[in-house]
């Protein structure tokens, strides 16, 4: 009688170590990734950027905790294994997000901007690459002297429309496909005098209208750093993730598991130092 309880005892203590372990096993394979902007649960973007990370976590297999960051508050960056800024501008405080920005770039964090986050992902590049001081954007400040950001041509919000690809670009391996229809939601875009300089400076224009406007860029030299003036995550759905958001979550898990064990993901498994 005494042996069994005894038995039964080790087999309580037993599971309750197991499950410890399995909570801090979980938590060391969660993917944390960051949110720039300031959530609006009645604005659709930011539901369907939550909502497309579920759908690329789920079809990954990967444990995510996201947190958004509102641009008038200070965090600590390097707590997250990726970073978004998702769409919603104005933000509170554009230097702030510039700021959350120009660290994963710096910092060779994955990056996402969609919409908004396009908009100040190249305003942050001419000022602090370009070193376009001045640089400005319209929706804060219409009437500066160098609009780097200025309200678009055409009006498109709301529209689907097609994006031709650069065949040799990171965007286009993601999609598989020399051009994609996607769906914008936003009134401002990228001067096209600033074009050429750009590109010259090292953020490639990736994807164009059927006008040649630009519409996605990348850092070719960067582990992931994409920015897309349409929202992606719109077009997500449980049984189809969007393939930018999955991308940019493998970034993330490649990421995540190099600061923590030293390896890298590389397609043969993983490099470790030796």
């Amino acid at each position: 009688m005494l042996s069994s309880a005894l038995f039964m005892f080790e087999l309580i203590i037993f599971d309750l170590l197991h499950a410890r372990l399995y909570a801090m096993m979980n938590r060391m394979s969660e993917l944390n990734i960051g949110i720039i902007g300031e959530f609006d649960e009645t604005f659709p973007p930011h539901v369907s950027t939550e909502m497309a990370l579920r759908h690329s976590a789920s079809f990954l297999n990967q444990n995510i905790r996201t947190e958004w960051l509102p641009t008038d508050h200070k965090h600590d960056l390097k707590r997250f294994d990726a970073l978004w800024c998702a769409p919603g501008s104005p933000y509170r405080d554009m230097e702030s997000a510039l700021s959350g920005i120009r660290f994963a770039r710096e910092q060779s964090i994955p990056f996402l901007g969609t919409c908004g986050g396009f908009q100040h992902a190249v305003l942050e590049f001419g000022r602090n690459v370009m070193n376009i001081a001045d640089a400005a954007h319209a929706e804060y400040d219409p009437y500066a002297s160098c609009l780097f950001v200025q309200p678009l041509a055409c009006q498109i919000k709301g529209l689907t429309m097609r994006i031709q690809l650069d065949a040799n670009s990171r965007v286009a391996e993601i999609y598989e496909a020399s051009h994609v229809e996607e769906t914008y939601y936003c009134n401002f875009g990228m001067n096209p005098d600033y074009y050429d300089r750009t590109q010259l400076a090292g953020l490639s224009i990736v994807g164009w209208d059927h006008q040649g406007e630009a519409r996605i860029v990348e850092l070719p030299e960067h582990p992931f750093f994409l920015a897309t003036l349409f929202v992606p995550q719109s077009r997500s759905l449980p049984e189809s993730p969007h393939p930018i958001v999955t991308a940019f979550m493998r970034a993330g898990q490649r990421n995540a598991n190099k600061h923590r064990t030293g390896c890298e993901i590389v397609d043969s498994g993983e490099r470790c130092p030796t």
